[in-house]
């Protein structure tokens, strides 16, 4: 269903409310998603990106209900990636002549993905543009690495709305479309995860792009990305959030990520936490058993934390499996400026703690020496090291 961003702007999207896991099973989308195209009636008809191929034919029908396919004269592909290109081979069987202006970089990224069509490329850098009629233009800018390479935002002037494709964005299902319609908590909530969870790596890249576009000069009324709302009120509300995330983000919270088999584990981690509690009583502490909590949520709490502590029994000389697999994405999020320190239990071997404060290091945290190591359940002689650990996690 057609829904009007501004003057002669609709949004021709999907609203994805049963969307429940994105980039495979990685992350977690609890409150659904959007897939957001847009379409432009100017002089020129333009339309912004596609959605999801499990979605491609209700997508172009509904397109057709709105436009006449052959009336199309150009698509902008903003970033190649299938969540946003995935109705584009079906839509290009419809037209197959039309233009696509997109980056150099998703011309590789389209014609891997599915395969060399002859379709008609028009390769844009930033600051080209496409006169679209009047006194109409959209700018391009391209966004490498915000998250791919092949990203990058359209601007459209005099109405002035940036769409800005992945940056921006949230996973996050709102039938009314607009922030200011949105659950204002849940919003911003899923904004940070997104960020934390997609873009984070990205942070220095995502300042110099900011401080890119602003140096632009160019008024921006709407923000509009490719998944969740459009942002119509006080859209810069969420590039004042991106700068502040993106400068090495933290709030007065520690959180403890671990897993347990005979919960000798799980009593070290929740004795870590009323430890925390007490010694700092205005630090937020947040505790989750990594083997049962959604892991893109935990890294969303991390984001959030100045320091972590997390913990393992030890298991076949190594760490148990969800404590590995979520140590090797969190050294992928690249977090900085967070202190860390390991935990752990053992029966024989007892290499845990070592591996979890390597690995903690390898991802980029200031690992303390200061640790909790106990061979079979905790007595009072481990419980009295939680104190010096604590003391130096907050210093």
């Amino acid at each position: 269903m057609k829904k009007q961003i501004k003057n002669n702007v609709s949004w021709v999207g999907y609203v994805d409310w049963e969307l429940e896991k994105f980039h495979g099973e990685d992350y977690s989308t609890f409150n659904g998603s959007s897939q957001n195209s847009y379409l432009i009636r100017e002089e020129k008809n333009v339309l912004i990106d596609t959605v999801w191929a499990p979605h491609k034919f209700e997508f172009i029908e509904n397109l057709k209900k709105e436009i006449d396919l052959n009336d199309i004269d150009y698509v902008v592909i903003n970033h190649g990636e299938v969540d946003h290109s995935g109705a584009l081979p079906a839509l290009m069987k419809e037209i197959p002549d039309v233009p696509i202006y997109c980056s150099a970089l998703a011309v590789k990224s389209l014609e891997g993905q599915y395969g060399k069509h002859g379709w008609n490329f028009n390769v844009v850098k930033t600051g080209d543009r496409l006169d679209i009629g009047h006194g109409k233009e959209l700018i391009f800018i391209e966004m490498k690495m915000l998250h791919w390479p092949d990203s990058m935002a359209t601007y459209m002037t005099k109405d002035n709305i940036l769409f800005s494709n992945d940056a921006f964005g949230q996973h996050f299902a709102v039938e009314e479309l607009y922030n200011d319609k949105a659950d204002q908590c849940l919003l911003m909530n899923e904004a940070m995860k997104y960020y934390t969870n997609i873009l984070n790596p990205f942070s220095v890249l995502v300042l110099k792009k900011i401080d890119e576009i602003l140096e632009m000069g160019l008024p921006i009324d709407i923000i509009a990305p490719s998944h969740g709302v459009v942002w119509r009120e006080k859209p810069l509300q969420i590039v004042e959030k991106y700068k502040e995330w993106a400068d090495a983000y933290q709030e007065n919270q520690i959180t403890v990520v671990y897993d347990t088999m005979w919960e000798s584990t799980l009593k070290i981690a929740h004795a870590i936490s009323k430890e925390i509690s007490k010694q700092s009583p205005d630090t937020v502490v947040k505790v989750f058993n990594i083997g049962k909590a959604d892991k893109s949520d935990v890294m969303t709490e991390v984001f959030k934390s100045k320091a972590i502590v997390v913990g393992s029994p030890t298991v076949g000389n190594n760490v148990l499996s969800n404590v590995s697999g979520w140590l090797s994405y969190l050294k992928s999020l690249k977090f900085k400026n967070k202190k860390a320190a390991a935990f752990g239990s053992y029966g024989w071997s007892g290499e845990s703690v070592k591996i979890i404060q390597e690995k903690l290091k390898e991802a980029g945290f200031e690992v303390i020496e200061d640790n909790v190591k106990c061979l079979w359940s905790p007595d009072k002689e481990d419980f009295d090291k939680i104190p010096k650990l604590v003391e130096n996690l907050l210093a």
